[in-house]
């Protein structure tokens, strides 16, 4: 049913003002474009809505069964133009985030905070998943953004179906504890790095994929001891001596300025990679998504500069 809410709107304006000449001022029409659209109204639903007063006009019976719904509907209405523009303004609204155990606790904290404080309204939600895992939950739409390894080794699709901004650069490295230091006494081949033990996160992983591509790439093979899900593992496991472990190297800096772990240097050094934030190319982002990306887009612009000096 096609609902005429121009008609409706002279109405509802008519009512609550009791004039017809205050509702034209107010919808920016003459009067008798007033009186026409509440003729219409009247000749569509078959009954008189309004009878002329010395002061005005008032409702008839029928006039006034049907005011409270138009009220109420423009009232909704109202209610939906306010929450769109508080949205509008990051007053309101929500973003839905996912992001794996490294990112949320090494990466991800500072930049949510300082995003919260310049817009405590919106809501965020953080869900924590590992790249594989966070691509599929943006191919269903189920997330905003999330946050990557790239490249992305393991999902030759994920770069045609998602944007994805670099934020970040991670090296990864090596490290041992006391019991092994001598290996970070010199820089040390590929081959020579592989026979001792490993610790290496699980299978599936994409920083296993990556350092396991980059040693194929030497015609090398890893064979880990341990096998873990979690990034804090890695380094206490090295720390009380079961072997070398591959971890990020900018999320162990404390570690590494303390002594309770060592760096190996390798003679041929591993490429540099990034942590990127990725969103649906085909899905326009939500307002309050939009802003955070932004947000973390100037913060990874400005660290740049910081690094080059510039």
């Amino acid at each position: 049913m096609f609902v005429n809410t121009e008609l409706y709107r002279a109405f509802y304006l008519v009512a609550r003002e009791g004039s017809i000449s205050k509702a034209a001022e107010q919808l920016y029409i003459t009067q008798p474009a007033v009186s026409r659209s509440i003729q219409q109204l009247e000749e569509k639903l078959g009954c008189v809505l309004f009878f002329r007063t010395p002061k005005g006009v008032k409702l008839t019976k029928e006039g006034e069964l049907l005011f409270p719904y138009i009220e109420q509907a423009f009232n909704f209405i109202a209610v939906g133009e306010k929450t769109l523009a508080q949205i509008t303004a990051l007053e309101n609204g929500e973003i839905t985030i996912a992001a794996g155990d490294t990112i949320c606790k090494n990466y991800l904290p500072p930049h949510l905070k300082r995003f919260k404080e310049a817009y405590p309204g919106i809501r965020i939600h953080v869900t924590n998943e590992n790249t594989p895992s966070t691509i599929r939950l943006l191919k269903k739409g189920k997330v905003d953004i999330g946050f990557v390894h790239a490249p992305v080794v393991n999902d030759p699709s994920a770069t045609a179906l998602l944007s994805i901004h670099e934020v970040l650069q991670i090296q990864d490295c090596f490290v041992v504890g006391e019991k092994y230091k001598e290996l970070a006494a010199r820089p040390r081949s590929l081959e020579e790095l592989a026979r001792y033990p490993l610790i290496l996160l699980e299978k599936g992983s994409s920083s296993r994929i990556y350092i396991e591509n980059f040693f194929a790439q030497h015609n090398i093979e890893l064979k880990p001891e341990f096998e873990l899900s979690d990034f804090e593992l890695l380094i206490r496991f090295a720390q009380i001596d079961f072997g070398a472990a591959c971890v990020i190297k900018n999320f162990v800096a404390d570690e590494l300025a303390r002594g309770s772990l060592y760096e190996i240097q390798p003679l041929t050094p591993i490429p540099p990679r990034h942590v990127g934030v990725a969103h649906l190319q085909t899905i326009p982002l939500r307002t309050a998504a939009k802003a955070f990306l932004s947000f973390l887009l100037k913060d990874a612009s400005n660290a740049s500069i910081s690094r080059h000096g510039t």
